[in-house]
């Protein structure tokens, strides 16, 4: 099980800030030379087909200026598929994608999705990318994406960051369980979406995750204490929950 724990940082409401007025401000590039500096890991950036966030052009701007590993997160599309293949980032994440939703609102349908999803994941595999799924905390879903050959999956944590009290538990149980049966498949674990300051640490103190990303949140924060400084924190608290000696790893 990994030791280390990365943090990737989701640029994508960067973006979100400078499309609603238009113009070139706030540059999601600029977004990662900070995040880089501050000590992220990675870049995580979702090209959505309406582009209501990212653009093409960001994420050439991405692949070409950041040292940093580019984790594109994309639909299972032909027109994705294309774009990934051509511009060739570390990392892909398929996710689940409708129109009409704000931001992505669950795990990826894998069980029932081999069919579609088999054409994407090949071709990116077959040309260095690693693949990941994004997905809820299903034992039935994680045994489907073993069965794609995907090497990571990224489990979804919206659920339990949105819950409260005993309920709240009950997804961290689902969420511990998951991630223990991915790793004893051999697949890298992953997890995002909704983490903040006060969710984080019941996740990244179990060892069985390699990397969390977050976006959303510490943008957000970002306008009150600085991307820099919130990034900071965030690693500071994800490190504190994988100190070796600090006995709170979950068995």
């Amino acid at each position: 099980m990994p030791k280390t724990l990365r943090l990737g940082v989701n640029i994508d409401h960067v973006a979100t800030i400078r499309n609603a007025r238009g113009g070139i401000h706030p540059e999601p590039l600029r977004a990662a030379h900070v995040a880089a500096t501050a000590g992220a890991d990675g870049i995580t950036a979702h090209l959505r087909e309406d582009r209501r966030h990212m653009t093409d052009g960001d994420i050439e701007s991405l692949i070409s200026e950041i040292d940093l590993p580019l984790n594109l997160e994309m639909a299972a599309t032909q027109e994705m598929l294309k774009i990934a293949l051509k511009y060739r980032p570390h990392a892909v994440c398929i996710v689940p994608e409708k129109r009409e939703e704000r931001t992505t609102e669950g795990g990826l349908e894998v069980l029932k999705g081999h069919d579609y999803l088999m054409p994407i994941i090949q071709p990116l595999i077959e040309s260095g990318i690693r693949v990941s799924l994004f997905i809820e905390a299903d034992l039935h879903q994680i045994d489907a994406a073993k069965s794609l050959g995907v090497s990571v999956v990224e489990i979804h944590t919206g659920a339990y960051c949105d819950a409260v009290g005993v309920l709240r538990e009950e997804e961290l149980k689902r969420i511990r369980i998951a991630a223990l049966h991915a790793c004893d498949l051999g697949i890298e674990v992953h997890a995002g979406h909704g983490l903040d300051f006060n969710t984080v640490t019941a996740v990244a103190e179990m060892p069985y995750f390699s990397e969390l990303n977050i976006g959303h949140f510490l943008i957000g924060e970002a306008i009150f204490a600085g991307l820099d400084s919130s990034i900071n924190r965030m690693r500071s608290l994800m490190e504190g929950a994988r100190a070796p000696l600090s006995g709170k790893r979950s068995a």
